[in-house]
């Protein structure tokens, strides 16, 4: 039997335009449309239904919820600010804490307003500055209910998506623009970080915990030769802890929010940059289960990732790790294997506050559309009707307990 801290974090975790439904003022929206994709139309309704799904939150004994703030909603025209939508986003605060959630708000979760990617985005010369400006409306409204923040979900997949392999809107292909564009992500994360403590002292509140939620990946040598050890190293450092170290340097994160999903199996063909930073294994060595996307299911990848970061003497939270499949005694699997490799990295001690399943709705996955089912609660998309699935059920009894057999 395992046991967890009496304090510690269970819950699950949304993103505003994968569940909330008719996001018109953010630049998915149009997009979607211009590019062929399948739209996100009204998601989960989880604009309108938000206390039903809280309800079920809380059934299922979650003591947080992490959800994200849609700035296009907030600002649907520069430098114009919807009192409505922060209402909305004050009511959902307020329904969380009805039913005794931590919420962990999410300022930027991958989209922006569509008048600020007309203008190029964070391309534009005043990105930081618009970024910081939406953040002090919100956090100055929002502060006193709001504890955790994360500034970005994910920087290194929003900028590698959109900015250089040109997945995402606004789909450039450039190493230059890429690096740009996280020039300014990293600087947006500074100042909102000293921006959201100032206002806590201006307020008279106790301190925040702000940090980012960083994507991160077991990068695992195919075979322990030189080059594909050298290769995963320097992957890790690249695409895990760069970002990390540079916040940490400037002494501007309270945590460190971990989103872990997967595996890279690293087999270098030559000693090229290229082949260093990219080159997988074709042969299908050490084969392990797969999700309904085709990630490699990768538990104890989890606590090595956490013991590497234990050196930054700093909380860690598991703000996302999840599974899309359509057979839902994996997804058990899935979580109880993960949660057993969180344990252990806590034995050696690694200090987790928390764990967040992604997602707890079943939602929109960006260009993915709406196949792959990530939720703990089932939705049905013609109904929208809600279904608590068995996995969630168990999740359910270590949240209520911390005991996981």
């Amino acid at each position: 039997m395992i046991q967890f801290p009496k304090k510690f974090l269970w819950g699950a975790a949304t993103a505003a335009y994968q569940v909330e439904g008719g996001n018109v003022g953010s630049d998915w929206w149009p997009w979607e449309k211009s590019a062929g994709n399948e739209c996100s139309g009204p998601a989960c309704r989880h604009y309108e239904m938000y206390d039903q799904d809280f309800d079920l939150a809380q059934g299922l004994g979650h003591n947080v919820h992490r959800f994200s703030i849609e700035w296009g909603r907030i600002e649907p025209e520069e430098g114009k600010f919807s009192r409505e939508a922060l209402n909305h986003y004050l009511a959902v605060l307020l329904a969380l804490k009805a039913r005794h959630i931590e919420p962990v708000v999410t300022l930027h979760h991958f989209t922006n307003p569509v008048w600020f990617a007309k203008l190029g985005g964070w391309e534009h010369p005043r990105a930081v500055r618009y970024f910081l400006r939406y953040t002090e409306f919100v956090v100055r409204a929002l502060a006193q209910y709001v504890r955790i923040w994360i500034t970005i979900n994910e920087p290194t997949i929003y900028i590698s998506h959109a900015y250089l392999f040109g997945i995402w809107p606004p789909q450039v292909k450039s190493l230059w623009r890429m690096l740009r564009v996280e020039r300014r992500m990293v600087s947006a994360h500074l100042r909102a970080y000293r921006l959201i403590h100032k206002i806590y002292r201006q307020e008279s509140l106790s301190g925040p915990r702000v940090s980012i939620a960083q994507h991160m990946m077991a990068l695992v040598p195919c075979t322990p030769s030189l080059k594909n050890r050298f290769a995963a190293s320097l992957r890790h450092k690249l695409f895990n802890e760069r970002l990390l170290s540079i916040f940490l340097r400037h002494k501007a994160l309270d945590f460190i929010g971990v989103n872990y999903y997967s595996r890279q199996l690293v087999d270098v063909q030559k000693w090229g940059l290229r082949n260093l930073l990219s080159d997988t294994c074709k042969a299908g060595h050490h084969p392990v289960k797969k999700n309904s996307l085709g990630w490699d299911i990768y538990p104890e990848g989890l606590s090595q990732l956490l013991l590497k970061l234990k050196k930054y003497d700093l909380p860690l939270m598991i703000t996302e790790n999840g599974i899309c499949t359509s057979d839902d005694a994996e997804r058990w699997e899935f979580i109880s294997a993960h949660l057993k490799s969180v344990y252990g990295a806590m034995e050696r001690g690694v200090p987790v506050m928390g764990y967040l399943y992604w997602s707890l709705l079943d939602n929109f996955e960006w260009d993915k559309g709406f196949g792959p089912r990530f939720g703990l609660i089932d939705v049905d998309y013609a109904t929208f009707k809600r279904t608590v699935r068995q996995s969630a059920l168990k999740f359910s009894q270590v949240a209520k307990t911390g005991a996981l057999e």
